[in-house]
């Protein structure tokens, strides 16, 4: 499938008229420090302390395309896409024309006592998803929604309460998946004894563990009776871009069925397109017994999905007294969003989009960055790309210089030694590939103050437009 180029109508390369944050952002920005929660305050403050720079935030106004725009007037590319959301850009697109509708025809349901006639739709739809007929699906807000559902759903088909999960894994901040989250400790320690007890942590397939001594662990971990289910991300997302090594998957399903423990697949992140599969764990051979969707799911707009067998789901008809639910689950808005989303991305074979211009993002990142000591990887699958650097103060360094230039990405991995792509699946070519001689000028940047100063990580400020 030919990628084209961009005109003058589509996406466009950055443009910053002033340094960020500018004035409008440092103003938004103290607005925003008076009255949230000072967690996030908190956190910038590190990060700031980090790469010696200013602690307020960029405030975004606007969106085209795959262009946002900040409320001084700076236009960036977006590479991260509202942490990977986005999958249509910002608008005019399918999603966004699917809500306007839908606004103006009926914009809140009754969930699951009545139900809309786009939210029968969309389960229909997302049941066809499955591999297998006849599978259930379980509508949620946000993909930690959706994996809560998942958790639950193996508690109830089970009658375990362990879960598996692994190091380096995020499935959310909701107290259910939270338990499960590998990804930092600090963020579940806090909260441990409002948490399930019943959680245990293997290592991911990584440059430093082999696949063979993360099954062995598995199975030792499995061996215990009380695991109902295996939580993992076909792809490590937000904790480095790891991508593992084939049959992974379809090992660990194997485990699963020889300990009646269930494969739960997060697919928040590598889900419908991103990571060139509609699904990544189907594409990898493997038929989980529950899937989460989210994210690129509606395209921006909150909806997310626990897709099982009829088997596993079934485990929920007990009288009407167990239910998972809440008031926007299903709303018809999400649901028209999803509809359009997934006729989009088939209609656009956005999924192939996805594997090739990966597949080029990566190749021209390793190219560019080939050879300079302070790149440890390059690494990815389809749209879901990372630059592994030798440190998270040097990760978050590049981050910053990267904005400042006019690249809008996130980072990843415990200490944000990963700068983490996710562009929109529609981004075009040469504005997105606009990134690499930018990211190689600034890590090359590195290397000589580094080496000829003798200093510490250190990114020379770019100077303003």
């Amino acid at each position: 499938m030919a990628v084209e180029t961009a005109s003058a109508t589509d996406d466009q390369p950055p443009l910053m008229v002033v340094a960020p944050p500018g004035p409008q952002s440092v103003a938004l920005g103290r607005r925003l420090v008076a009255t949230e929660c000072p967690a996030f305050a908190e956190r910038r403050q590190q990060r700031a302390l980090a790469t010696e720079d200013a602690s307020l935030p960029i405030a975004l106004a606007r969106g085209h395309l795959s262009n946002i725009f900040d409320a001084d007037g700076n236009r960036y590319v977006d590479l991260a896409a509202g942490f990977g959301a986005a999958i249509l850009g910002h608008g005019p697109s399918a999603a966004h024309e699917a809500v306007t509708g839908q606004v103006a025809t009926l914009a809140q349901g009754l969930g699951d006592l009545y139900p809309s006639t786009v939210k029968v739709d969309l389960l229909e739809r997302l049941a066809t998803l499955y591999p297998e007929p006849g599978a259930r699906v379980l509508l949620g807000q946000s993909g930690a929604d959706a994996v809560t559902a998942a958790m639950k759903t193996a508690l109830l088909a089970t009658g375990r309460p362990g879960v598996l999960a692994f190091d380096g894994a995020y499935h959310g901040m909701s107290y259910a998946p939270l338990a499960a989250c590998g990804f930092r400790a600090s963020f579940r320690e806090v909260f441990r004894e409002q948490l399930s007890s019943h959680v245990v942590f293997a290592p991911y397939p990584s440059a430093n563990v082999g696949l063979s001594e993360v099954l062995e662990a598995v199975e030792r971990l499995l061996e215990a009776g009380n695991i109902g289910a295996i939580l993992v991300e076909p792809l490590l997302g937000r904790g480095g871009v790891l991508v593992p090594p084939a049959g992974f998957l379809v090992k660990l399903a194997e485990l699963g069925r020889a300990h009646a423990a269930l494969l739960i697949a997060d697919e928040i992140w590598t889900g419908i397109g991103r990571s060139g599969a509609i699904l990544a764990s189907v594409a990898d051979g493997v038929v989980p017994d529950l899937i989460c969707i989210g994210k690129g799911l509606g395209a921006s707009f909150p909806i997310s999905a626990c897709i099982g067998s009829d088997a596993v789901m079934r485990a929920w008809a007990r009288g009407g007294d167990v239910i998972h639910t809440s008031t926007h689950a299903g709303a018809p808005i999400g649901c028209a969003a999803a509809l359009a989303t997934l006729d989009e991305v088939l209609r656009a074979e956005l999924p192939m989009r996805a594997a090739e211009l990966g597949a080029r993002l990566t190749k021209a990142l390793e190219e560019e960055l080939g050879g300079l000591h302070n790149v440890v990887q390059v690494r990815g699958r389809g749209l879901i790309v990372g630059v592994e650097l030798s440190s998270g103060a040097l990760g978050l360094a590049a981050h910053k210089q990267l904005l400042e230039r006019g690249y809008l990405a996130t980072v990843g991995g415990s200490a944000g030694e990963v700068l983490v792509f996710t562009p929109p699946l529609t981004i075009t070519r040469d504005v997105l590939l606009g990134v690499v001689p930018v990211l190689g000028e600034i890590l090359r940047a590195v290397s000589i103050v580094t080496c000829e100063a003798g200093l510490g990580t250190h990114v020379p400020r770019a100077s303003s437009a």
